[in-house]
């Protein structure tokens, strides 16, 4: 005769087991997967983002030449030199005015070509999308050499149109004013394409039936770019707004080493040229650092007031 089987014992050992250590272990072998796939990528932005800034900011602290590796601290003495050094109120001057031209050039004529490219043209849009394209393919050394043949004062087309008027073509870099004009429109041609797509994009989504609506109330294309098209269209705007701020700073520091180093008498540097002047030409990476800070702060400054105030009229359609 056979004994029954007990399974008492079999159905208590699961149970004494504990059930949350194999979940606990999968949450932990995922969380290290995760921290695997982030890691190469938040290596080299520590390295070559976060701790070149960081050593900025300390570099503003000390005073030496860049061959000298013994800096000695100075404390607050950099920020106190270079913040009432007239060359440094210069260089905030022509930084602005850069800025100004390059937002006039790369985002409002965009903005309005891109406009007038979906809404008003009817026929060879992608050509004239290709054509306003095709510059930006250029790269800024080629277009600044190509421009400077360009507004050549003796042999350059733009001097043989003015003659033709009766006019004399000024040495555009020798002439204080005109020369950062002329560097602009190197940057300008640069950003301008790339700022188009990106505007004709943003204006794309707009839909056809409330454009046809206002023209039916007989609204001209100025009111509808400006009541309809701009509410509509704010994030895709902010965005080449904020983004043709930063290019006016960045992009003209190429033209600027191409074509003038600067001058005349340093009338067509800014911010970031100085701050290679400083750093590279004249040894002083205290002085340097100190405009590299303040580039960053109006960076920083310029983006808090964009988010903070442009923002708040912007049109979501979801």
């Amino acid at each position: 005769m056979t004994e029954p089987i007990t399974t008492g014992a079999v159905l208590d050992a699961p149970a004494s087991q504990p059930r949350g250590r194999p979940i606990r272990r999968r949450r932990r072998f995922k969380a290290l997967t995760a921290w695997g796939y982030i890691m190469p990528a938040l290596a080299l932005f520590i390295v070559f983002m976060f701790w070149p800034l960081v050593y900025t900011v300390i570099m503003t602290f000390f005073k030496g030449n860049t061959s000298d590796p013994m800096q000695r601290f100075v404390g607050l003495k950099n920020y106190m030199i270079t913040l009432k050094s007239p060359d440094t109120l210069r260089l905030l001057w022509q930084t602005g005015i850069y800025i100004v031209i390059l937002v006039v050039v790369i985002f409002v004529i965009p903005y309005v070509l891109a406009f007038v490219n979906q809404f008003v043209l009817v026929k060879r849009k992608k050509f004239y999308k290709i054509i306003i394209f095709m510059p930006s393919l250029i790269s800024l050394v080629v277009g600044a050499m190509l421009l400077q043949w360009l507004f050549n004062p003796i042999i350059g087309p733009a001097s043989k149109i003015v003659q033709l008027f009766g006019g004399t073509m000024p040495t555009w870099s020798k002439t204080p004013g005109l020369v950062i004009l002329v560097i602009s429109l190197v940057a300008c041609y640069k950003a301008f394409g790339y700022n188009f797509l990106v505007l004709l994009a943003g204006v794309g989504t707009v839909s056809n039936e409330l454009i046809e609506v206002a023209r039916l109330e007989k609204a001209p294309n100025h009111t509808i770019f400006a009541k309809i098209m701009m509410p509509l269209t704010a994030p895709t705007a902010i965005y080449v707004l904020i983004m043709s701020i930063v290019q006016g700073v960045q992009y003209v520091f190429t033209p600027i080493k191409v074509l003038t180093q600067g001058g005349p008498s340093g009338a067509s540097s800014n911010l970031l040229y100085g701050t290679y002047q400083n750093a590279f030409l004249y040894f002083d990476p205290g002085t340097a650092s100190v405009l590299s800070v303040i580039t960053m702060a109006i960076f920083i400054i310029l983006l808090v007031l964009e988010f903070r105030f442009v923002e708040r009229g912007v049109y979501y359609e979801n």
